[in-house]
């Protein structure tokens, strides 16, 4: 936890702000899942990217307030909330606003969506 915090500071993902009257902020939980291997169907060549920080890469189109981290609410700032600067890992818009940006940019290196899996590009 504390290493994800600190890529949370590193990359600027919050800032605390006072609540605005009227929003109602995301709460927030600590989420551990045991990754898998995955089998290819097809008889390529798989190259699997695991990169820990790249739901930070989506960019967010409305203000989204969250609550302050279990464990790392910070002492003098106790009733401020987060306001995110990027999307992160667990939010809603999450998937889909990282995955708009990662196909723009993969497309701008000649890879091709796959029409049976759209997670999948060819080359």
């Amino acid at each position: 936890m504390r290493s994800e915090m600190e890529s949370m500071y590193t990359n600027q993902v919050w800032t605390l702000v006072d609540p605005p009257e009227g929003a109602k902020p995301i709460g927030c939980k600590w989420v551990f899942k045991k990754k898998t291997d995955m089998d290819a169907y097809y008889d390529y060549e798989i190259w699997q990217m695991d990169v820990e920080t790249a739901f930070l890469n989506g960019k967010l189109l409305k203000d989204v307030y969250m609550t302050q981290p279990e464990g790392f609410i910070d002492p003098h700032s106790a009733r401020k909330v987060c306001k995110l600067q990027r999307s992160i890992y667990g939010l809603k818009q999450a998937f889909r606003s990282w995955n708009l940006r990662f196909d723009d940019a993969i497309k701008e290196f000649g890879f091709i969506k796959s029409e049976d899996e759209p997670c999948v590009y060819k080359k």
